[in-house]
């Protein structure tokens, strides 16, 4: 840690408390502590409940409610499959020690909390970029908004607690939490779009079936959003042992995933309509799954790699799983500790 030139120099030998060091001794000092630790406390519960009350808002106003329905409920379930997969195949390849299911369930929950947030400010800033010639603004809005605001908001669900427990103590754990983030995302959207198709006036049988085709469409969907936050979490995983230059790893990593994510957007709704016209016998549901298939086993292939070279890198320093020594929780700014 840098310490004052009069700090280093002294070495000790003289009390600078107020000076160039700071430790609490008066009454100020410790309400300045607590305040502090209100503060934060108090900004992080604000935020929580400010995600519920837009999930809340949704279940009410937003056909939510439609979940109740056992067969709804089966079928956004069946729609994360793929990409809880994806996630339990990540927590798998993890070589430390497990990642305990609280912080994996909470970290999921806040996921599903905080898309609210996304929600609200793709539909605030769409607007912006509809007046836009299709070929330029969807585009744009899926690089400049869509992608950077969701991989920023599954981000800050893994920011928000796991990241901040002893128990995150490698750089690769990151990696599950962010994939853990990412089917809580996955899920509530997939649940948004399924109980969007039950508002359309259909009735009866035509209701499961619309919300069963709209649950084949998110399941295709869903990977997407577990590949690109775990690599997002991956360098937030990287950030934390790495405190010198941890801004600027974590931007490094929101950009990747948004710049996946914002390419798959933009080139769903090109590529398979462009495979349909050039070869008759392709179908457009054909078209569609292989190159979901194909982005995405890209996409994870860039993810695999680097989980590979931790895990080399892991087996090189002779390391058994489960022995690692867990490191000291990193947190914000403590007036107890910081000198």
């Amino acid at each position: 840690m840098q310490r004052d030139p009069v700090d280093r120099e002294t070495r000790g030998s003289r009390d600078l408390y107020d000076v160039s060091t700071w430790e609490r001794r008066s009454a100020v000092d410790t309400l300045a502590a607590w305040l502090y630790r209100v503060g934060v406390a108090g900004t992080k519960a604000f935020v929580v409940l400010l995600a519920l009350a837009f999930l809340i808002a949704q279940f009410v106003l937003g056909g939510l409610g439609a979940l109740s329905d056992p067969v709804v409920g089966v079928l956004v379930i069946l729609s994360v499959v793929p990409a809880f997969a994806i996630a339990a195949y990540i927590w798998h390849i993890d070589v430390t020690t497990g990642e305990p299911l609280s912080l994996l369930v909470a970290t999921f929950l806040l996921a599903v909390l905080f898309a609210m947030f996304a929600a609200v400010v793709n539909s605030l800033l769409q607007p912006a970029f509809g007046a836009l010639p299709a070929l330029i603004g969807l585009p744009l809005f899926f690089f400049l908004v869509v992608g950077p605001v969701e991989e920023t908001v599954k981000l800050l669900a893994v920011r928000l607690f796991a990241y901040r427990d002893v128990r995150f103590d490698a750089v690769i754990d990151g990696a599950v939490y962010g994939a853990a983030a990412g089917l809580g995302f996955a899920t509530i959207e997939n649940a948004i779009y399924i109980t969007r198709g039950l508002e359309a006036g259909l009735a009866g049988i035509e209701v499961i079936g619309a919300a069963g085709d709209t649950a084949a469409t998110r399941a295709l969907a869903g990977p997407g959003h577990v590949l690109y936050s775990s690599i997002a979490g991956y360098y937030l995983g990287l950030a934390k042992f790495n405190r010198e230059n941890a801004g600027p790893i974590v931007i490094k990593g929101v950009l990747i995933a948004a710049f996946f994510h914002g390419l798959y957007n933009t080139l769903s709704g090109v590529v398979p309509s462009l495979l349909v016209a050039a070869a008759s016998w392709i179908t457009p549901a054909v078209a569609l799954i292989g190159f979901i298939v194909l982005y995405d086993g890209l996409v994870g292939y860039f993810l695999y790699r680097k989980l590979s070279a931790y895990r080399r890198a892991y087996a090189d320093a002779g390391i058994v799983r489960g022995e690692d020594e867990p490191t000291p929780e990193l947190t914000e700014f403590d007036p107890d500790t910081e000198r």
